[in-house]
């Protein structure tokens, strides 16, 4: 990723987003599998997903800009906060899609990318994800799909912190259908 446009400041951190309980209502989901920009594209391609943010959570510094986290000195992952309809798809599907897009058996790398910042991360809202989250990783672990086991971890989301706006749609931006090194 490049990080020759200076940065501006992450805005600051978003801890209340809370899973709908009536399918009326719009639920948070937060994601880290790698390089944010092809995660992000992939789950603005879901039928349901009304919106996207990339960002950083699950470290100990506040407000982390791009090189920041890049240092891997924040604990931070990048990950793709996003708001959906549960009438139109379901957390479980968006949990598939997660496992579908990276590889969950490589623990803090995806491709070229190394480093914590880019970790197999599910950050849960409420029981009930929390449970569909285990739920799913333990059906992909039993059907034995991966010849490793999967690394991913299942956390509370905590502080998202949106980051800078030239990492929003990047490859949309971009003209890109997919990052360059995952095809996602």
């Amino acid at each position: 990723m490049d990080t020759s446009e200076k940065p501006t400041a992450a805005s600051t951190p978003d801890t209340q987003p809370a899973p709908a309980t009536d399918t009326n209502q719009l639920a948070t989901a937060m994601f880290g599998a790698g390089c944010f920009w092809g995660v992000e594209l992939t789950f603005r391609r879901v039928e349901g997903v009304v919106d996207t943010a990339v960002g950083y959570s699950g470290g100990h510094t506040e407000n982390p800009t791009y090189p920041h986290v890049c240092s891997g000195r924040t604990g931070h992952a990048e990950v793709v906060q996003l708001t959906f309809d549960p009438s139109r798809v379901s957390y479980e599907t968006l949990l598939d899609v997660f496992f579908d897009i990276h590889d969950p058996t490589t623990l803090n790398r995806q491709g070229p990318d190394v480093g914590e910042q880019y970790r197999s991360v599910i950050f849960f809202y409420g029981a009930e994800q929390a449970a569909a989250a285990r739920a799913t990783k333990k059906r992909l672990e039993e059907a034995g799909r991966w010849k490793r086991p999967i690394v991913t971890q299942i956390e509370p989301a905590g502080a998202f912190y949106r980051a800078e706006e030239y990492h929003q749609r990047y490859l949309e931006k971009q003209g890109r259908a997919s990052c360059p090194s995952s095809g996602h």
